[in-house]
């Protein structure tokens, strides 16, 4: 069934490299590394004292006393980001015709956290924001309070693929006619002592606290945090309000390993089959595709799975492939959006934002990797791979503007 074309208009970014696209894509592309020292929390009884945090956010820059107080900060990053697409966009997005998907892994698990142990150490009880505060969806809810939308709102979570899968649940709202356009946002600021000793044990978690993405040497992910957004609607919508198009979201795809609740499937078959789904909505071939941005988070066994799932598809086509974690760290929900704000940047400027710290190309990562530095070249198609804790696959593909 031939459906109408869904346009990306507006883009929103806040992450450990730059908050606002530009200074986010900037930060890519110029090799910067949002992986420092961590300032928010007492590390000296962690394992890990390294992670890719948002550097030099001001709440009060961006939103007014009282949002600041009101939002949690997963909650300020992806709200940050979607005011800025939606500026960017130029939509009015009052009324029912609009709605509004978030994407979140953990939402307030760091305000969780921290007020049970001010509890149990201090006695003093939560305040009356804790729980608001705390809910994921508020998120989304308080997105629409402010902008006055009435259509439909729902709140992604399926671990580290929430962003993409946001995008996805969007397009399913536009296509169904239940909105003409849709407010995508994320946001995941997870940086807690709760969540770093547990991934930590579990061993995802980078000892030396440096993300190499399909490295040789490397040991696990870096935590990273921020929010993204993009805002999806109808060409026809786009065209009858003379919205700058930024790109064309021409396929994206869910499933799931239905293997082990950590674990990828070694072979990467549910990765592979998600790519597929992604390239029939798409109507392309894989040799069609110009760029991956590869889920990449420098796990060993991640890496060696989503190269699997890669090969699986694309053969002995050498399509370039970086991860932009080995720059901000493992953003989690968030980083569904950002990766493809990436992509879209990618189409729009011919540069292919580099893998940060890959010196020794593992030889199971047998792909076209861009190495350390950034790679001139006119692409028309890019795609974004983000995989998460359940088995949860996405898959996100990009053209260029129409």
């Amino acid at each position: 069934m031939k459906h109408e074309p869904i346009v990306i208009t507006g883009m929103g970014a806040v992450t450990p490299v730059g908050i606002g696209v530009e200074a986010y894509w900037n930060g890519l592309i110029s090799g910067q590394s949002g992986i420092d020292v961590i300032t928010q929390i007492d590390t000296e009884t962690l394992p890990v004292k390294r992670a890719a945090e948002v550097k030099q956010f001001r709440p009060k820059d961006f939103l007014s006393t009282r949002l600041t107080l009101d939002l949690d900060l997963f909650m300020q990053y992806a709200y940050v980001s979607a005011q800025e697409a939606l500026e960017d966009s130029g939509l009015d997005p009052a009324g029912s015709r609009v709605g509004v998907v978030m994407g979140t892994a953990l939402g307030g698990i760091s305000l969780i956290g921290k007020t049970q142990e001010t509890l149990a150490v201090s006695g003093k009880s939560a305040g009356p924001r804790f729980l608001v505060k705390a809910m994921g969806n508020l998120a989304a809810a308080q997105f629409a309070i402010w902008h006055g939308i009435k259509g439909p709102s729902l709140t992604v979570s399926t671990a580290c693929s929430s962003g993409g899968d946001a995008i996805t649940m969007a397009s399913m709202l536009i296509r169904a006619g239940a909105a003409d356009a849709v407010v995508v946002m994320a946001g995941e600021a997870a940086i807690c002592p709760t969540l770093i000793q547990s991934l930590s044990k579990a061993g995802a978690l980078s000892k030396t606290g440096e993300s190499r993405p399909f490295d040789k040497s490397r040991n696990g992910f870096v935590i990273g945090e921020g929010g993204g957004a993009l805002i999806l609607e109808t060409a026809s919508h786009a065209e009858k309000r003379n919205a700058p198009v930024k790109a064309v979201l021409l396929g994206s795809a869910n499933n799931t390993d239905a293997y082990n609740p950590v674990s990828p499937d070694p072979e990467g078959t549910g990765a592979a089959a998600c790519i597929r789904l992604a390239l029939e909505q798409a109507g392309l071939m894989p040799e069609q595709v110009d760029y991956i941005n590869a889920h990449g988070t420098a796990t060993q066994m991640g890496d060696i799975a989503e190269t699997k799932a890669i090969r699986q598809v694309f053969g002995s086509h050498d399509v370039l492939v970086s991860s932009t974690k080995g720059a901000t760290g493992h953003m989690m929900g968030a980083g569904g959006i950002t990766e493809v704000i990436a992509c879209i940047k990618a189409l729009e400027t011919g540069i292919i934002p580099p893998t940060l710290h890959l010196t020794e190309q593992d030889e199971a990562c047998d792909l076209h990797l861009v190495t350390p530095e950034n790679q001139a070249q006119t692409i028309k198609t890019a795609m974004s791979n983000a995989l998460g804790f359940g088995g949860q696959n996405s898959c996100v593909i990009v053209g260029r503007s129409m």
